[in-house]
């Protein structure tokens, strides 16, 4: 547990330190904001896309090789990665370095949440989940804190330095603790995993490329840039088909990549749905309330220190919640701190978006921002459990890879759907706003005030719309028990 725990830490760490690293990463590559945003936003994206991508293919190589075979080439394939970004001379090579660790990286999950259901059962399984999913909650917390000292003393290329002996590290660990099992006559999916692979990285591709926001510091950047045409919502039907092709071949293949004991379970349905609306709902949180913060303070130094500060506030009690999340659910079914911790997660955001302005204090903001990462904390460790118990032994790596892929499949849909109403509400607003004349000598204050006013309103309305996707996941847990008697609740 501890080795693929690390294994954990380290993927969460590079999904995130990014987040303050973008705008050195930006300026070393001469990218300017807003001409060059559609290209700063996939120093993003492409990661997330490919983080994604991997992990139903990963799971299940891991039912048919063995936990530790597929640990270490992941390892193999982060330090690959590792070696390509700090050398890269131009950004197609940033990106292509960049897929690496993220397909490097996001193996490592499916891989740790298996082996803790090899290792587990019953209330030590949840426990189990739930560790895991402190650890990757702590990997978030840390990302962006090490990103900012790494920038601040050193450079954003230290990271990747810095990676390779992590990853040695794990490897020679990893090599001595997992065990080298091969699943006897398991063969693995690879036009199922071929054609998932199509539908997820084209419904990826869709979502995010009008999803520009994390790259931004201000929702003007957003409305300069903005442009006609079908950008890549063109992508949507082929994603359909290339899903509706992988659901009609996992019906007549014989080893499919998905079990069919694990789509037929309501419970199971039930815990992948609720992961991809929490998901919508954090990475809300994640990406407003930086930029939230940027706007208000102005200065990029002295909000990147109060976004960080409100950050550790939010993933910290979900750190701490995601084991206790595990402990609860040993003791109290499922369904019991499921539906606990959306509640309190929807009424955090709520408040957020009902309270959140200029002027509101920031400790008030921490309060807040704790109660929602306390609520979506306790979620994790009983949905990952249900998923994970309902599938057979060597079916588990699979398992694991679709609920993480559920939840990224909800960031990816809450970012896009954040920047478009965003967006929307901030051009709507924007238009009703009443200035002095232009020779007024108080116009530029007055300008200035009505765009942070009008970008604040704008964001903290966001706020509202992740506390109504939390709702609805507790809608989704409370209609699945009136209709089947083990939805959530079972140990």
């Amino acid at each position: 547990m501890a080795v693929v725990a690390f294994g954990v830490f380290v993927a969460a760490d590079d999904l995130m330190v990014v987040a303050t690293m973008l705008r050195p990463i930006i300026n070393d590559f001469e990218l300017v904001i807003p001409d060059d945003l559609d290209d700063a936003a996939w120093i993003v994206n492409v990661y997330l896309i490919a983080y994604i991508a991997v992990m139903p293919v990963a799971g299940q190589l891991s039912d048919a090789i063995g936990r530790r075979a597929v640990f270490m080439g992941s390892l193999l394939l982060f330090i690959a990665g590792s070696l390509v970004v700090p050398a890269a001379d131009s950004l197609a090579v940033l990106l292509a370095g960049r897929v690496l660790t993220a397909l490097g990286g996001g193996a490592l999950v499916p891989v740790a949440f298996a082996v803790a259901g090899d290792l587990y059962s019953g209330r030590s399984r949840a426990r189990a989940l739930g560790l895991l999913g402190a650890v990757e909650t702590i990997g978030w917390v840390w990302g962006p804190l090490y990103g900012a000292i790494l920038v601040r003393f050193l450079s954003w290329r230290w990271q990747f330095h810095l990676n390779i002996p992590l990853a040695l590290f794990g490897m020679a660990i990893g090599w001595r603790v997992l065990e080298p099992t091969r699943r006897a006559g398991r063969h693995i999916d690879w036009l199922g995993a071929a054609l998932l692979t199509v539908g997820l990285v084209t419904l990826n591709l869709a979502l995010l490329g009008e999803a520009k926001i994390q790259t931004v510091t201000g929702l003007e950047e957003l409305a300069d840039n903005a442009g006609g045409g079908l950008g890549t919502r063109w992508l949507y039907p082929v994603a359909a088909v290339a899903l509706w092709l992988f659901v009609w071949w996992e019906r007549q293949a014989r080893e499919p990549l998905i079990g069919p004991e694990l789509v037929r379970r309501k419970p199971v349905i039930a815990a992948l749905v609720v992961n991809g609306l929490v998901g919508c709902g954090l990475v809300i949180a994640l990406v407003n309330v930086p930029l939230f913060v940027n706007i208000v303070e102005g200065s990029v130094a002295r909000s990147a220190v109060l976004s960080g500060w409100l950050l550790t506030a939010l993933t910290v009690a979900m750190a701490i919640t995601s084991y206790l999340g595990g402990v609860a659910a040993g003791r109290l079914g499922h369904r019991s701190p499921t539906v606990v911790g959306l509640a309190l997660g929807a009424g955090g955001l709520v408040l957020m978006g009902s309270i959140w302005a200029p002027e509101t204090a920031p400790v008030v903001m921490a309060l807040q921002l704790a109660l929602v990462g306390a609520g979506i904390g306790l979620v994790f460790a009983p949905t990952n459990t249900v998923v994970v118990d309902g599938a057979t032994d060597d079916r588990r790596g699979a398992a694991a890879g679709l609920v993480i892929v559920a939840r990224l499949i909800g960031f990816s849909a809450g970012l896009a759907a954040l920047t478009a109403w965003g967006l929307r509400r901030y051009d709507e607003l924007r238009g009703e706003v009443e200035l002095p004349p232009l020779d007024d000598p108080g116009y530029t204050d007055a300008l200035a005030d009505a765009t942070i006013a009008v970008s604040t309103s704008a964001l903290a309305e966001t706020f509202v719309g992740a506390g109504i996707a939390l709702v609805a996941a507790v809608a989704v847990v409370s209609l699945l028990a009136r209709n089947s008697s083990d939805s959530l609740p079972t140990k």
